[in-house]
């Protein structure tokens, strides 16, 4: 079976299962699935249901895929999503985005949780994010092009779009929710930086650093549809006072700052 009919068959097993009619694609990153409390949930799927989906490996990944509504709109929301650190590889990371075009989505709403390197960031802080910089090992479109789904060589000018973005900062200011605006560093992780490396991605030009998101965006852009994605801070990374950090002081960081996080995707969402 080719790439393209593995997609297929995904999609039209979602379809079987009622999920149709959506236009607006979530994917909740690490401790940020409390916008699944504002979906009138219709219908959830976990991913090991779906032909040729993965299966997510971390602890505090739900996996399921989430149908319902979102002020009077349909969504369709992945509670978990993959990473390279765990083992995936770029296909595969990025198939659910592939079958979600295929569903009709055309706008994609992403999430994560991030170190800021931006001195002036705090713990807890949004950031909307403007552009990215890829240190990924690898890119999701290297094979051959899928030309069901987009061109060769996609132009990656306006990654996130600015309409949605202005939206966003709007919408902030009206809900008095601190937010900045800053470039997103992808790296393959799972080890956090060292202080020398916080060093060279501010200098390259980044605010905050993950470990997902990029590629998903990528393959988004590839097939024309519009993508948002909000940061949360979940650490502040200054190599010069640097402090270590576990993944439970994350976890806790990003639930306190997924409220606001909601309430801006929710809105935003009521717009589209």
């Amino acid at each position: 079976m080719t790439e393209t009919e593995k997609i297929k068959q995904s999609a039209e097993f979602l379809q079987a299962n009622g999920i149709a009619d959506v236009s607006i694609g979530i994917v909740l990153g690490t401790g940020l699935g409390n916008l699944i409390t504002k979906i009138e949930i219709e219908k959830e799927i976990p991913y090991e249901s779906i032909p040729g989906f993965p299966v997510s490996t971390v602890e505090f990944h739900s996996g399921k895929l989430i149908f319902g509504k979102i002020n009077g709109k349909q969504v369709l929301a992945m509670n978990g999503r993959f990473h390279a650190y765990e083992g995936y590889s770029m296909k595969q990371i990025t198939f659910p985005i592939r079958v979600m075009k295929l569903l009709g989505i055309e706008t994609l709403l992403i999430s994560n949780a991030a170190g800021g390197m931006n001195l002036e960031f705090r713990k807890g802080d949004l950031m909307v994010v403007a552009d990215h910089i890829n240190l990924q090992p690898d890119n999701p479109l290297i094979g051959k092009n899928l030309d069901d789904f987009g061109p060769r060589f996609p132009d990656m000018s306006e990654a996130y779009d600015k309409d949605l973005r202005k939206r966003l900062l709007e919408i902030a200011i009206r809900e008095n929710i601190k937010v900045v605006e800053g470039i997103y560093v992808s790296v393959p992780g799972p080890n956090l930086e060292t202080a020398a490396e916080y060093r060279f991605l501010h200098r390259i030009g980044a605010d905050a650093v993950g470990m997902s998101t990029v590629p998903e965006v990528i393959v988004a852009r590839h097939q024309s549809m519009r993508v948002a994605a909000i940061s949360v801070i979940t650490d502040e990374c200054d190599p010069d006072h640097l402090q270590p950090v576990n993944i439970a002081e994350i976890i806790e960081v990003a639930g306190k700052a997924e409220v606001k996080l909601s309430t801006l995707f929710s809105a935003l969402i009521a717009e589209l």
